[in-house]
């Protein structure tokens, strides 16, 4: 008897240690509970427009004037070719999940909708289409002397001396040729990516990871593998070349001067430093005036936001081959810039590109056609296929295409 009551005496204080510490712990575990579920097929498109509920975050100043977009509405093409099967639009917009869909033709809108119950006013996250905001703000610092891209990444952040990251140069970074170690599969749990994901959660440092990263798989500069950490250590860089933290340069430079309708947020670890790769969250019609500007080489309103050169340089296909291990998914047909992702056939269609970011989201920019197309969406079968065995992103791709040449005869 005296066995058990004191095994039970244990198994009490077992119980009332275990619920102090998940009451100390109560907002961690909450986090991590979310990230756990974040793509359910139930929650996945709530979440989208909710991140803030769920993680860390900082509201990005916003003070612009705000310019209304004019419209000249246009219907979308009934379908489009890609491959060897012909697409309905419509159809392809459910399948793929689609949960806004903004077409601009001329500056002005040309078709606007929204779907699965989501709103003009949501703040869509960007998940990687935020890689090309940064991109933008590098431009400015590198226009105003700040950064040489020809520096490597510890000139500015003494920490990387000694990491995978030692003597990787920043242009290399830009190319997501750094050639660290990094296991992007979003599938798999014990990815690095979800791993990284999991310490945003949990309250962990972003810096902290990008540094403990020790391992290459090949020699910087060789060719590139899609590594979303290198997007932080670009960060990591800005900050410290600019003495501002991103959420407020990006407001100076690019937020204010483009009139955002509402005011932005960012995902932040714990310590306040925004999840660069993905954290942006931003209505519909504000990717839109970012993919204007930068269509317009820069200018918004007859201002200079972003120099026209930089437009030019991170928008060519400047990175080195795809390595290998990249040739899936469908992004052996796309080269890439300085975090811009640029068709292998571009030159075909009068030099387009685009940001993209995982689940559907885009930002497709076609120089030929004065159009830009956003496009935001929950498609858990982001990186499968469809029945002819071609991929999802490029049958976007093609859609795109279609939409661009139909709204600008």
């Amino acid at each position: 008897m005296r066995f058990f009551k004191w095994l039970f005496i244990l198994i009490v204080a077992v119980i009332v240690v275990a619920a102090g510490l998940l009451a100390l712990n109560f907002d961690k575990v909450q986090r991590l509970l979310a990230v756990n579920s974040l793509f359910s097929e139930e929650k996945i498109v709530a979440n989208f427009s909710g991140m803030n509920t769920l993680f860390f975050n900082k509201d990005i100043p916003s003070s612009g004037e705000v310019t209304e977009w004019e419209e000249a509405l246009k219907p979308l093409p009934e379908s489009f070719q890609s491959g060897e099967s012909n697409q309905n639009v419509t159809d392809w917009l459910a399948v793929s999940k689609t949960t806004s869909l903004l077409v601009i033709q001329d500056g002005k809108i040309a078709y606007e909708n929204y779907y699965l119950d989501t709103k003009p006013d949501d703040l869509r996250v960007s998940w990687s289409v935020a890689k090309s905001f940064l991109s933008a703000a590098f431009g400015v610092a590198v226009s105003e002397g700040k950064i040489d891209l020809e520096k490597p990444v510890e000139t500015y952040v003494v920490e990387f001396a000694g990491s995978a990251y030692e003597g990787v140069s920043v242009r290399n970074v830009l190319n997501m040729a750094s050639g660290v170690t990094f296991d992007e599969d979003y599938l798999e749990f014990w990815s690095d990516i979800n791993k990284m994901g999991r310490t945003l959660a949990i309250g962990g440092s972003m810096d902290q990871f990008a540094i403990d990263l020790k391992g290459r798989d090949r020699e910087p500069g060789v060719s590139r593998q899609y590594v979303s950490i290198d997007t932080h250590v670009l960060a990591m860089v800005l900050r410290a070349a600019t003495g501002e933290t991103l959420p407020d340069y990006l407001a100076e430079k690019l937020i204010t001067p483009l009139g955002f309708s509402k005011q932005p947020y960012y995902l932040t670890d714990s310590e306040g430093n925004a999840f660069a790769l993905g954290g942006l969250n931003i209505t519909t019609r504000d990717y839109a005036r970012f993919g204007q500007m930068f269509l317009d080489y820069g200018k918004w309103q007859g201002a200079q936001v972003v120099p026209s050169g930089w437009v030019l340089e991170s928008t060519i296909a400047s990175a080195p081959p795809v390595a290998d291990s990249e040739k899936q998914n469908g992004n052996d047909q796309y080269n890439y810039g300085y975090q811009w992702w640029v068709p292998a056939d571009s030159t075909s269609f009068g030099g387009d590109y685009l940001a993209r970011g995982i689940y559907g989201q885009y930002i497709y920019i076609s120089p030929k056609t004065k159009t830009v197309i956003v496009r935001t969406a929950a498609n858990r079968n982001f990186r499968g296929k469809v029945e002819d065995g071609r991929f999802v992103n490029l049958v976007n791709l093609d859609m795109f295409r279609a939409v661009a040449a139909h709204v600008s005869q």
